[in-house]
Formats: C-alpha cells, sequence, structure tokens
C-alpha cells in the first residue's frame, strides 16, 4: 500500500504472535510509522520477542506503560518488589543477560507521542482534563482512569468522557472487549492478553483493524464486557 500511514495498536503485554498477525493483516509498507499505547510487555509469554522486534526497527515506537514503567523502577531501585507477573517478565526479560540492553529501551520511551499532522496524542493511560500537557504527571499518563481520588479506580467518572482537548487522544490501560469512546478519545486495549483481541487504529483513514487472541494468558482483575453493539456490526465479517 502506498502513502505513509500511523497505526496505533492497543496494549501488546507480550503477545508477539498475536503481533505478528496484526501487522501480516495490516499490511504494513516500508513507510509506515507503528505506534503502540504502551506496556508492550507482562503477562504475555513473549516479552522478549515484542521488545526485540520494536527495539530493531526503527518503524516502531512505543509510549511507556505503568507494566513497562514498574519493571524499568525496579531495576533502577526505586522499588523493592514486583507483582507476581512481572517479576515472571522481569526473569524472562534478564535471561541471557538482556537487562541492559532493555532497560536502556524501556528508559527511552516516552510519556507521549504527537501525531501533529494529524492532531492525535498517544498515552498509555489517559490526560487528565484541564491541564497542560506539559504539567501532566507521569502518574496520570501511565495509570489515569477515573478522576476520583485514586486514579487506578474502575469506579467513578472516565477521564476520557470529560476530556475535550485540541487532539484525539488514543490510549490503552484500561482493556475493553470493544474501544471505549469518549468525544476526543479512543481507547485501544481491546484486552488482548485476556483472549479478547489486539486492535489497531489506522490514524490516517480511522480505520479498525483486529485480530483475535490465541488464547487468555491471564484473567482480567476488572469486567471485560462482550463488547458494543457498533463494534460487533464493524466486524462481523472478519
Amino acid at each position: 500500500m502506498s502513502g505513509r500511514r500511523t497505526i496505533v495498536i492497543g496494549d501488546i503485554h507480550g503477545c508477539y504472535d498475536e503481533l505478528a498477525a496484526l501487522l501480516d493483516k495490516v499490511g504494513v509498507g516500508a513507510n509506515d510509522s507503528i505506534i503502540a499505547t504502551g506496556d508492550l510487555i507482562v503477562k504475555g509469554e513473549r516479552n522478549r520477542e515484542v521488545l526485540d522486534l520494536f527495539m530493531s526497527d526503527g518503524r516502531f515506537s512505543a509510549v511507556l506503560g505503568n507494566h513497562d514503567r514498574a519493571i524499568l523502577r525496579y531495576w533502577r531501585g526505586e522499588t523493592a518488589k514486583l507483582k507476581p507477573k512481572q517479576e515472571i517478565c522481569r526473569r524472562e526479560l534478564e535471561s541471557g543477560g538482556g537487562r541492559e540492553r532493555y532497560a536502556a529501551y524501556l528508559a527511552s520511551l516516552p510519556t507521549m507521542i504527537e501525531v501533529r499532522e494529524a492532531h492525535h496524542l498517544i498515552v498509555h493511560a489517559g490526560v487528565r482534563p484541564g491541564v497542560a500537557l506539559t504539567e501532566q504527571s507521569v502518574e496520570d499518563l501511565t495509570e489515569l482512569r477515573t478522576l476520583g481520588e485514586d486514579r487506578t479506580s474502575r469506579e467513578g467518572v472516565p477521564w476520557y468522557e470529560v476530556y475535550d482537548g485540541e487532539r484525539t487522544v488514543l490510549f490503552g490501560h484500561w482493556p475493553d472487549a470493544a474501544p471505549r469512546r469518549g468525544r476526543r478519545a479512543i481507547g485501544l486495549d481491546t484486552g488482548c492478553v485476556y483472549g479478547y483481541h489486539l486492535t489497531a487504529y489506522i490514524v490516517e483513514t480511522r480505520a479498525f483493524v483486529r485480530v483475535k487472541a490465541r488464547r487468555a494468558y491471564d484473567v482480567p482483575r476488572g469486567r471485560v464486557s462482550s463488547g458494543s453493539s457498533w463494534w460487533r456490526r464493524l466486524f462481523t465479517r472478519l
């Protein structure tokens, strides 16, 4: 396919096989740009392969996710303990002496990527409405769900229902069987690691492309719905 496309992919979580299938289905070209919404790793089984691909191909970039950040902070000595799935991933990445190069790559990831010509912004979790981009905290950018006292809570007002900024925000972090939608925001984590789908959004055409997970690699903490009717209609023939 001719022309340059910006292909934004939801949370991968080490699901390399599904990532390869999605890239094949999209038909990635030499001029395309692939941007992941963070959480490249943890919970899936092929974390090294995912990072190796992103590190070796200049077309690929990503923002920092909360799980990526947790392992990076552990390696930096900023936290003393990891969650069980994070610990499994850490051991996988360190096997064969990979710690230094994977740590360097994760440390290089930004907390946001702007697609200026298309007026889009990619973050992992969210942006706090009414706060300038330069003043967003790393915790909000990597952990935000709702606007109550606990940013990580699934109860309360979702930030994307309030956000009405100039740029359309593409984000991950909060899995659901269908993309979460706000007036100026689209959530692309469709629960691949939980047995649902890995989803890409092509910015220039506003098209969604998805592939089915091979299996569930983990159990979700919160409820994952069966998907909205528009999403089911969109993919009835896929």
